[in-house]
């Protein structure tokens, strides 16, 4: 006896669906920014605190951890500086350094695939389009996974924004793995060696750590801005 065939969904039901979808992503996310992001973030700016829970919770302080970055990755509305820095302060550096960039590799490609099945919708959620069009330029660059992964690699770069844009300007999940595994480490140890310095008490290095890193940022952003420029200015050349 054959199993009956179900009914396709019409084009219509389909959008139907989707927009459901994405309408609950943004409640849930909303509500996740609220209840759990905003105490969450205080709570990691006091690292006395935040260390004192890690070194209670053990191993499970490690997989708390993990979800606080992923979730931070996922919610482009908390920041990711005070996360590091707080990682370096309760693991050091170094492991601090790894727990972040594995909560944020898993981050990374969750926003990449939910992005891929929703559109530029998903992204709208947490930037306005005026900031998704300056990255246009990506989608028809001759060397948009080497440029893509310039701009992840420079600090003070919107790597959140360009986490959300990659599946949109059309990188292949592969490179996208490979770009958010390597080209974010600078910036993450940036953080968390500050952080771990903190942690150790070592506050003359602590403080240059910081005021490197807020150099560094500095220049990075100016960067992204100058590339995005030249980039808007070759397009509208060529338009006319």
């Amino acid at each position: 006896m054959s199993m009956p065939e179900r009914p396709e969904l019409s084009e219509r039901a389909k959008k139907i669906i989707a927009a459901a979808a994405l309408a609950v992503f943004i409640i849930l996310m909303l509500v996740l920014a609220y209840v759990v992001g905003r105490p969450l973030l205080k709570y990691v700016q006091e690292p006395e605190k935040f260390r004192e829970w890690v070194d209670s919770a053990g191993i499970m302080g490690r997989v708390y951890f993990l979800g606080i970055q992923f979730l931070q990755v996922v919610i482009a509305l908390i920041p990711g500086e005070p996360v590091e820095i707080g990682a370096g302060y309760a693991f050091g550096a170094v492991e601090g350094t790894l727990l972040c960039m594995l909560g944020t590799i898993a981050g990374s490609m969750a926003v990449y695939f939910f992005v891929r099945r929703f559109g530029i919708r998903a992204v709208e959620i947490f930037f306005p389009i005026e900031k998704i069009e300056q990255l246009r330029f990506l989608n028809t660059a001759k060397k948009r996974d080497a440029l893509m992964f310039l701009l992840m690699f420079i600090p003070g770069t919107p790597k959140d924004l360009l986490g959300y844009v990659a599946p949109i300007v059309g990188l292949s999940p592969g490179a996208w793995l490979f770009i958010t595994a390597v080209a974010r480490i600078p910036s993450v140890v940036t953080s968390t060696v500050g952080g771990g310095a903190l942690g150790g008490r070592n506050y003359v290095f602590a403080v240059i750590a910081f005021a490197v890193t807020l150099l560094i940022s500095g220049i990075g952003l100016l960067t992204y801005r100058r590339i995005c420029a030249a980039h808007a200015k070759r397009g509208k050349e060529k338009e006319e």
